[in-house]
């Protein structure tokens, strides 16, 4: 049970698996105005950054869940380097089936919504680990220009239009499973050049140190495109946010 080779080398330097930069998500854990010990479950919680600073800014405990196991070593040593590892544990194990045991202050999955097959059963499954009156937070595309066509839709990760919604409609959604939107943090192009361009250098330097590799053709090719494909595409039509929820 892990992530293919291919996205462990491509996020290798990463410690934010999504388009948010430390700020961004520094501005998150602020929104929240959680109390100091507040509980916090990360379901697919990649190298744990959210927990782990988190925990040393707001005090937060939490438990962090991912199916990498190179994410969850960093996540690990991360823990430690801030000296918050009596705060923080990780989990290697499936998140779409994963409960807590105590329910928690917040529970989040930021950019897997795969993990409950989609938005609704994402929400379905934070809201059995959530104690009445917590939050919820969901990562999530969007947007941000009409897709132009197929070629469009595909470069942004997507087999279809209809896989993303724009922002209103994505907000109108999570009305709709019966939450409120009580706050939101949006990535900007910025945030998305940096989660990307990072991806570029990893497989630049794993190319140079990997050349016998049985991945160095796949991954020499995927960077061919890479940089094009951000700018024309990814960059000008795809947004991402991370909306917290309370239920009504």
């Amino acid at each position: 049970m892990d992530l293919p080779r291919s996205f462990t080398i491509r996020e290798s330097g990463h410690r934010i698996h999504n388009p948010f930069d430390s700020t961004k998500l520094a501005t998150l854990g602020e929104v929240l105005r959680l109390p100091p010990a507040a509980r916090l479950l990360d379901l697919a919680c990649g190298s744990g950054e959210m927990l782990c600073t988190w925990a040393r800014d707001h005090r937060m405990i939490g438990t962090g869940v991912d199916i990498s196991t190179v994410f969850l070593a960093g996540a690990e040593a991360r823990a430690v380097e801030l000296g918050v590892a009596d705060r923080v544990e990780f989990v290697h194990g499936d998140a779409s089936g994963y409960v807590a045991d105590t329910p928690v202050d917040v529970a989040a999955c930021l950019g897997a919504t795969w993990i409950g097959d989609g938005v609704p059963g994402t929400v379905a499954l934070l809201r059995r680990s959530l104690r009445p009156g917590g939050m919820m937070l969901v990562g999530e595309p969007y947007w941000r220009r009409e897709p132009a066509d197929q070629a469009c839709v595909e470069a942004c990760h997507a087999t279809s239009r209809d896989d993303f919604l724009p922002l209103p409609e994505t907000v109108e959604r999570f009305a709709a499973l019966g939450a409120d939107v009580v706050e939101m943090v949006l990535a900007d192009q910025d945030s998305w050049d940096r989660y990307a361009a990072a991806q570029w250098l990893n497989l630049r330097r794993w190319l140079d140190e990997n050349p016998d590799d049985e991945l160095h053709a796949e991954l020499r090719a995927e960077l061919d495109t890479a940089a094009a494909r951000h700018v024309r595409y990814q960059r000008e039509y795809l947004g991402w946010g991370v909306f917290v929820l309370m239920d009504r």
